[in-house]
C-alpha cells in the first residue's frame, strides 16, 4: 500500500512546480514529475494517471496565460481541442493493445532530431512564416496523431506539437508555444478520463501537485512572454535532449 508521508508530498509538490515552469515554456514537464512519482513508490500505471491529474491544470493555466496576453484565441482552437481530447482518450484506451515498447526505441532518435532542428536551424525566432498546410488539414491529421500518441505514450508531446506549429502552421516560436498549450491540455484530459477508469489515480496527491503546477506554469508563461524565443528555444533543446537520454537509459 502506497503511503503519503509529508516529505514525499513536499518532494512531489516541488517537482510539480518545476514541471509546470518547464512545461509552460517548452513542454517536457513529465520528464520531471513521472520519475518523481515512480521514485516515491507509485506503480507505473498509477504514476502516469496521477501525473495526468496535475498535468491538466498546468497546461490549462499556461493556455489561459497566453490567451490573456492575446497570443492565442482559445475559441478558435475549439475544434482542434475536441479532436485532441478524443484522440488522447483513444490513445490511452489502446495502451494494452499497441506495442508501445517498439515505439519507445525510435522515440529518442526523433527527440534528438527535434533538439538539433531547434538548435541549429537559422532564422527560428518569434516571426511568423509561410503556412505549409491549411488549418483544416492540420486539425484533421497532425493534431489527432500527436494527441493519440500523448494518450498512448506521452513523452515529448509538447515538442511534437511545437514542431508542427512551426513547420506546418508557420508560427513563430512564441506563438507556437501559446497554441500548443490548449491541445496539450485537451489530450491530457482525454488520457486522464481513460486512466481514471483503469489506473486509479491518487486524486488528493494529484490535486496538491496541481496547485504547484499552476504556480510554476504562471511563472514560466510570464517569462516566455517576456523573453520569447531566446528562452523557449534553449529550454526546448535541453528538455528534448534530456528526455531522449532518459529513454535511452531506460531501454538499456
Amino acid at each position: 500500500m502506497f503511503e503519503l508521508s509529508l516529505d514525499l508530498v513536499l518532494m512531489l509538490v516541488a517537482a510539480a512546480f518545476a514541471a509546470g515552469f518547464v512545461d509552460s515554456i517548452a513542454g517536457g514537464g513529465g520528464l520531471i514529475t513521472v520519475p518523481a512519482l515512480l521514485l516515491a513508490g507509485l506503480p507505473p500505471a498509477q504514476a502516469l494517471a496521477t501525473n495526468k491529474v496535475q498535468g491538466v491544470f498546468g497546461a490549462a493555466t499556461a493556455a489561459l496565460s497566453y490567451a490573456r496576453r492575446g497570443l492565442v484565441d482559445l475559441r478558435q482552437q475549439k475544434t482542434e481541442a475536441v479532436v485532441a481530447f478524443v484522440a488522447g482518450l483513444c490513445g490511452a484506451l489502446m495502451v494494452s493493445w499497441i506495442p508501445t515498447k517498439a515505439l519507445s526505441y525510435g522515440l529518442p532518435v526523433v527527440l534528438i532530431g527535434i533538439a538539433v532542428f531547434f538548435a541549429l536551424k537559422p532564422g527560428l525566432d518569434d516571426t511568423d512564416r509561410v503556412r505549409r498546410i491549411s488549418p483544416a488539414v492540420f486539425t484533421a491529421t497532425f493534431v489527432p496523431a500527436i494527441a493519440f500518441y500523448d494518450g498512448l505514450l506521452g513523452p515529448g508531446t509538447g515538442a511534437f506539437f511545437m514542431l508542427g506549429f512551426v513547420m506546418l502552421a508557420g508560427y513563430g516560436i512564441l506563438k507556437a508555444t501559446a497554441h500548443t498549450k490548449l491541445l496539450n491540455f485537451a489530450s491530457n484530459l482525454g488520457g486522464l478520463v481513460a486512466f481514471a477508469v483503469v489506473a486509479k489515480p491518487l486524486w488528493l496527491l494529484g490535486g496538491a501537485m496541481a496547485i504547484a503546477q499552476i504556480a510554476g506554469a504562471l511563472l514560466g508563461a510570464r517569462l516566455a512572454m517576456r523573453i520569447g524565443a531566446r528562452v523557449i528555444k534553449p529550454l526546448l533543446v535541453i528538455t528534448s535532449t534530456a528526455l531522449a537520454l532518459r529513454l535511452i537509459w531506460q531501454l538499456l
